[in-house]
């Protein structure tokens, strides 16, 4: 998987009733805006970052660059697409493709969505986004199997998990801290 070398953007369609998002790789620009969004208490029960000011903020974008340059965690920032170039574009959510390594077959997708964009159809439609990029560049590499964890009393996630076609599979015992309760396992398989 660490065939991925350069940024790359991703577009997941306007709806009816949603404008086009953008997912692009996070940038030192989106620190303020990421403090802004960790201020969201139901975001931080979600969550294992502290990301309490600018400079915890600036850590956590660098780690996320970090992930790009070792080529196995591809963060995205989602942003709506409008004039101005994307450092001063607010962020709706995260998503990510962790825990990518050649010849397992399998990867991780997360994310979350900032309190002020829930609702709009964000989270569905840049997991999809997702999917179906990790799908597409790490063919040759063998993925075919994606999975999306969260606690079972998320229902939120479970039911983005399920919109985006990934099947319940399993419940997963806690694993604390960063899993203190049960949780589903969802997987979503791709055939080439």
């Amino acid at each position: 998987m660490d065939k991925i070398t350069e940024r790359i953007e991703i577009e997941a369609e306007a709806t009816r009733s949603a404008p086009a998002l953008l997912l692009r790789p996070w940038t030192l620009a989106d620190a303020a805006g990421l403090v802004d969004v960790y201020r969201d208490e139901a975001l931080r029960r979600w969550t294992s970052e502290d990301v309490d000011d600018e400079e915890s903020a600036a850590r956590w974008v660098q780690d996320q660059q970090r992930g790009w340059e070792a080529g196995d965690r591809f963060a995205f920032a989602v942003v709506e697409p409008r004039a101005g170039g994307p450092e001063g574009r607010r962020p709706l959510g995260n998503v990510v493709l962790k825990a990518a390594a050649p010849d397992t077959g399998s990867a991780e997708v997360g994310y979350w969505t900032a309190a002020h964009a829930r609702g709009r159809g964000v989270a569905p439609r840049a997991v999809q986004a997702l999917t179906d990029w990790a799908f597409t560049s790490f063919a040759d590499d063998g993925l075919t199997r994606l999975e999306l964890l969260h606690q079972v009393d998320n229902l939120a996630s479970c039911r983005v998990a399920q919109k985006c076609g990934y099947e319940l599979t399993r419940l997963l015992t806690p694993a604390p801290p960063a899993y203190p309760l049960d949780g589903h396992l969802h997987v979503r398989e791709h055939s080439p």
